[in-house]
């Protein structure tokens, strides 16, 4: 057999130089939206590059720098700021996708490689997905990026890249939303598991849920509410987030049963499990919020969220300090687990047993289930995980002070 030798050719993505149904394959790992200044990048390497074999491909190198203007991601720094760029990225990868659609043969499959923490990018992604005509059959999280890498240092960054398989849709057929959710919850359940015990976790746990609810969903050109509206690529992702909070809570705490504990308790320990102590953007940390029914607004200046600029952060124990002590508001479990840990750096364990004692936690095992799945979530040599730890240790004799009390008063009436 003589060897194939493949041809190497560039061209523009939204414009591809090849007729109708020509590819069994395609395979693209796109710009992820606005993660990437692709183009400036290379400009480094442009410019030498040019110098030594230039001469050999003229046609590549004939600007002075790489070009830019057609370059498929949401830049900001151009006219009209982030809107105009996330607009233009919208536009041209769906271009890029119709063309994919093109040239792909009627039985041919897509592989797309997506990664972006942003709720924004994947509407984008969806979106751009939905308009072209492929449609997802699988897809799975790929772990692709090193925790020591600049990018990922202080911020949410992805670790795994999510690979999608697509196909063209053959059918025009229509589905209601309402009688489709069950397939999207359980196909997004059977994943779930097999992510959960792959040790997915945080950000890319949820991230990869989006695949398989994309594989019922995208199976129909149009899915409408029974007013029959569309549903936007929105609504899908608020539903997926709602799902995936609702198992990772039943996962982290190993119980089904939520109902003991309330809406700020969860949204604590989910953004801990989630984003630990990493600052995220404002919409993003609603969107979280939001699947578990809280307001985060409510939450500034007398809770444990705070708000810098365009980013929340969640504040722990520590972080709350003296002053949330003095206030002596606790209002929610989450409020009661903190000020008992700072009671027992402290090392106050009449105030603890006081404290867990008027609130009613001091016997309620929702309440130490929390702790408990809060420590496991922590990484080693958090502040917040040793605090928990040693007011679990602890657990035993917080209420041994009352117990001890009635004994006595039961004594000195014998008396």
């Amino acid at each position: 057999m003589k060897p194939i030798i493949p041809a190497v050719k560039q061209s523009s993505a939204t414009s591809l130089p090849y007729p109708d149904n020509y590819f069994d394959a395609a395979i693209t790992d796109p710009p992820y939206y606005d993660n990437v200044p692709y183009s400036y990048l290379s400009d480094f390497f442009y410019v030498w590059l040019k110098r030594t074999i230039g001469d050999l491909y003229p046609e590549l190198f004939a600007t002075p720098l790489t070009p830019k203007a057609e370059e498929i991601v949401a830049y900001s720094n151009g006219e009209g700021g982030f809107e105009a760029g996330k607009k233009f990225f919208e536009e041209t990868i769906t271009k890029a996708f119709k063309e994919i659609h093109r040239v792909l043969k009627p039985d041919g499959i897509a592989c797309i490689v997506f990664a972006h923490k942003s709720t924004e990018a994947w509407e984008t992604i969806i979106n751009a997905l939905l308009n072209s005509g492929l449609y997802l059959t699988a897809s799975w999280p790929v772990h692709t990026e090193m925790k020591a890498r600049l990018r990922a240092s202080e911020s949410a960054a992805l670790a795994s890249s999510i690979y999608m398989v697509c196909r063209k849709r053959t059918k025009s057929e229509t589905a209601y939303f309402n009688e489709i959710k069950p397939q999207i919850e359980a196909r997004i359940k059977e994943k779930l598991d097999q992510f959960w015990n792959e040790n997915i976790g945080g950000s890319d746990f949820f991230i990869s849920a989006i695949g398989p609810a994309m594989e019922v969903f995208g199976k129909y050109e149009s899915v409408e509410k029974l007013s029959g509206e569309k549903v936007s690529a929105k609504e899908l992702l608020e539903f997926i987030r709602k799902s995936v909070s609702e198992y990772a809570l039943t996962k982290i705490l190993k119980s089904p049963q939520l109902g003991d504990i309330d809406e700020e308790t969860r949204f604590y320990l989910l953004w801990r499990w989630t984003y630990n102590g990493t600052p995220v953007h404002f919409d993003d940390a609603r969107k979280l919020a939001q699947a578990v029914g809280v307001e985060i607004t409510e939450q500034w200046g007398n809770g444990f969220i705070k708000k810098d600029k365009e980013y929340i952060s969640v504040l722990d124990a520590h972080a709350r300090g003296k002053k949330f002590l003095e206030k002596g508001e606790l209002k929610t479990m989450i409020d009661a687990l903190h000020a008992s840990l700072l009671y027992w750096e402290q090392n106050d364990r009449k105030a603890i047993a006081e404290l867990l004692e008027k609130t009613g936690y001091l016997n309620n095992n929702a309440f130490w289930q929390v702790a408990q799945a809060i420590s496991e979530v922590l990484p080693e040599g958090d502040k917040e995980k040793q605090m928990i730890q040693g007011l679990l240790y602890g657990k035993e004799s917080y209420g041994k002070g009352k117990v001890d009390k009635y004994q006595r008063k039961l004594f000195e009436e014998g008396l």
